[in-house]
């Protein structure tokens, strides 16, 4: 785990940085997508987790579910197209383990459609870390304030 600006980011997950969100790749193949640290701080205190059905088909980029706060109504957009396995009912009801837990509590997880493509668009690692030291440094964000 890295630390930026004190926000958390984890080396060992994807991330579509300009959009805030994680991707974790399963031993199976399938995906885990959530908001990350940053986002949750960004959003403050939220209050409604309203995830995308499974079954459903999403396209990289479309909205895999909506996270809304006291101050901020938004998509989760996801980077990967491909079948929404399952939701996570665990912030469904309890939308403030967001807050608390960001990466212990994904919203979807997703059969990906093409991951070797989809993927390649994240960062990880030091790269990942790297990416968002810019974006916070860029955008004046400190999680920790």
């Amino acid at each position: 785990m890295s630390t930026v600006n004190n926000c958390d980011i984890p080396d060992d997950l994807l991330y579509l940085v300009e959009k805030h969100v994680w991707v974790r790749r399963e031993p199976d193949g399938n995906a885990l997508i959530g908001i990350t640290d940053v986002a949750q701080k960004l959003a403050g205190k939220v209050i409604v987790v309203t995830p995308k059905r499974a079954g459903r088909t999403i396209t990289k980029g479309q909205s895999a579910g909506t996270v809304e706060s006291s101050k901020w109504v938004g998509p989760v957009p996801t980077p990967l197209s491909g079948e929404i396995l399952a939701v996570n009912d665990v912030p469904v009801s309890n939308p403030g383990i967001l807050n608390q837990d960001p990466y212990g509590n994904w919203i979807v997880r997703v059969s990906p459609s093409n991951w070797d493509e989809d993927s390649s668009e994240l960062v990880t690692g030091a790269d990942g870390v790297a990416a968002y030291r810019r974006l916070l440094e860029a955008e004046g964000i400190d999680c920790g304030s």
